[in-house]
C-alpha cells in the first residue's frame, strides 16, 4: 500500500475550515447496492457503497462534498442506475461509518487506494472497467488528482461545483490565508493539474453558486488540456442545488458525456484494428 504523504495544508486550523465530517451509524443497505469497505491503513477503514446492477455498464467513482456522507447518495444513486450507469460512492476518513480523521494528504492517498481497489474488484467480478471519476465541491480535488495520476485507466472526469484556486476558497470558508505561508502550489493545485489532463472532461456548475463562483468553473474549462471538454451551467442553481434545479437534464448531460466518450473510444479501437 502506498505511504500517506502529509500535505502542507494539514494544519488544524485549515482542516477545520475545509472538512466538516459527520459521523453516523451505517443504515440499511439499499437495493442494488454492495457494501464496500476499503482499508487505507493498518487501523483505518473507509465505508463506501457500490451500486452496480449493470455488469457491462461504465462505472462512475464519486467523491462527495465536504459536509456530505456516503448515505446521502442512497436516494441519488437510482437516477444513475436508471440511465444504465454503475455508481460507486467513496467514503472519507471520519465521515459516516469510516474510521480515522480527515486530512488533505489522506484525501489524495485514500482516493488512489479506493480507485485501485475498485478496479481490482470489477476485474475479478467481470464488471465493466470503463471508469469515470466524478467529484463534487471538495471531491473535485480527488477527481482531478486521479485524472492527473491515472489517465490511462480512466475514460473521463466529471467535475461538479469544482474549484480552480484553493486559497480564495479557504478564505470564503473562514480561514485567514494571509498568515498561512501557503502558495497555490502547496494546496490542491487543481488548475495546474487540469492543464495536464488530456482525457475527456465534463464540468457542471451552478450559475448562482456563491461559495465557488461560476468563474472558477469557467477557468477550469479554459485551462483544461482535454480536447473533448464541456461546461454545463445550471441556470438558477447555487452550490447545493444543481440536481434540484437541473433535474433530469443534469443526469442526461452526464449520461450523454459517458456515452459519447465510450462510443468514440470503441470507434477508435476499431479503426486501429484495420
Amino acid at each position: 500500500m502506498n505511504e500517506l504523504t502529509p500535505s502542507k495544508m494539514d494544519k488544524p486550523e485549515i482542516l477545520a475550515a475545509i472538512f466538516h465530517p459527520r459521523r453516523e451509524v451505517r443504515n440499511a443497505t439499499p437495493s442494488s447496492c454492495e457494501e464496500f469497505e476499503v482499508t487505507v491503513s493498518e487501523d483505518t477503514t473507509l465505508g463506501c457503497r457500490f451500486f452496480n446492477p449493470h455488469a457491462n455498464a461504465p462505472v462512475i467513482l464519486y467523491f462527495h462534498g465536504n459536509g456530505e456522507t456516503v448515505s446521502d447518495y442512497d436516494q441519488i444513486a437510482p437516477y444513475y442506475l436508471k440511465l444504465g450507469l454503475n455508481f460507486f460512492v467513496a467514503g472519507y476518513r471520519g465521515y459516516g461509518w469510516s474510521s480515522g480523521e480527515p486530512s488533505v494528504g489522506a484525501l489524495f492517498h485514500d482516493a488512489a487506494v479506493i480507485f485501485e481497489r475498485v478496479l481490482e474488484h470489477c476485474h475479478n467480478k467481470g464488471i465493466s472497467e470503463e471508469f469515470f471519476i466524478m467529484g463534487r465541491s471538495l471531491g473535485s480535488a480527488a477527481c482531478i488528482d486521479l485524472g492527473h495520476r491515472f489517465p490511462d485507466l480512466i475514460k473521463g472526469i466529471i467535475i461538479d461545483s469544482g474549484f480552480s484556486y484553493t486559497l480564495p476558497l479557504a478564505a470564503r470558508l473562514g480561514y485567514n490565508v494571509s498568515d498561512s505561508g501557503l502558495s497555490e502550489e502547496d494546496c490542491f493545485n487543481n488548475l495546474e493539474k487540469i492543464r495536464e489532463i488530456k482525457i475527456p472532461t465534463l464540468i457542471l456548475h451552478g450559475a448562482e453558486d456563491q461559495l465557488i463562483p461560476l468563474n472558477e468553473a469557467v477557468k477550469l474549462q479554459a485551462e483544461s488540456g482535454a480536447r473533448t471538454k464541456q461546461l454545463y451551467v445550471v441556470p438558477g442553481a447555487d452550490h447545493n442545488s444543481l440536481i434540484i434545479r437541473g433535474g433530469a437534464i443534469y443526469f442526461e448531460t452526464i449520461k450523454g458525456f459517458t456515452d459519447t466518450v465510450t462510443v468514440n473510444r470503441k470507434a477508435w479501437r476499431r479503426r486501429r484494428r484495420k
